[in-house]
């Protein structure tokens, strides 16, 4: 194999290492992804729960759904190793959303690690997704989490940064409802299903990509100390 062989190699397994490094977490905090955002459809929604702990495991992720804006419906994708638990509560007042008048909405989702060894252990993530809509009124949707750890500490994601500041210490999980369009496809809860499971497809193709890039990372160290 020649250097130049060699250096494209290199080159090769750079570009493949920065492309799957995309699909890990930006920062170890507990972020929301939508597939869609556009008001009165429905949304895939992901959390990804990275574990902060040196010691410790994640072992229970409780988020909070709002009460002024809330959604009518929610349903959970199964986690093997967890229990999800959607709790519903009567709303302050009657709300109209999306043609519908509400008086109770899903307002906790829970979910539990069956057990210590089933939870996110340190260095390690993992993404808890729904099915929600209608989405409400066009705006910020925040979506605080409390993650607990099998030491019985809490992190509290529930911060809301001020406009134009700086993203606090704990920012809560959220994203931007925006418009519905006139005239356009609205998302229902099969399309959220499908999403998460294409979301699925794509996590494990990345994966896949992260291992082809190890192993030629390999092969090109041993070959570069056999021609030294």
């Amino acid at each position: 194999m020649t250097r130049t062989t060699l250096r494209s190699c290199a080159a090769l397994t750079l570009a493949l290492a920065a492309t799957a490094a995309t699909a890990l977490p930006a920062s170890a905090h507990v972020r929301v992804t939508p597939d869609a955002t556009a008001s009165g459809g429905y949304a895939a929604l992901t959390f990804r729960v990275p574990n902060e702990s040196d010691t410790a495991s994640t072992t229970k992720l409780v988020v909070t759904l709002p009460q002024d804006r809330p959604l009518a419906t929610v349903s959970v994708r199964p986690v093997p190793g967890w229990t999800a638990k959607v709790t519903t509560a009567q709303l302050p007042e009657v709300v109209t959303a999306n043609d519908l008048k509400l008086t109770e909405a899903p307002r906790t989702i829970t979910w539990t690690a069956d057990s210590t060894a089933a939870g996110i252990a340190p260095g390690e993530y993992q993404e808890f997704a729904i099915s929600a809509g209608p989405l409400p009124t066009p705006g910020e949707l925040v979506l605080p989490a409390r993650q607990t750890y099998s030491d019985g500490e809490v992190a509290d994601w529930s911060d809301v940064a001020e406009e134009g500041g700086d993203e606090p210490e704990h920012p809560a999980p959220s994203f931007e409802v925006t418009e519905a369009q006139e005239g356009g496809h609205h998302a229902t809860p099969e399309d959220a299903g499908s999403e998460i499971s294409s979301s699925d497809t794509l996590a494990r193709t990345l994966g896949g990509l992260a291992l082809v890039v190890a192993l030629l990372g390999a092969g090109v160290a041993v070959v570069g100390r056999r021609k030294a």
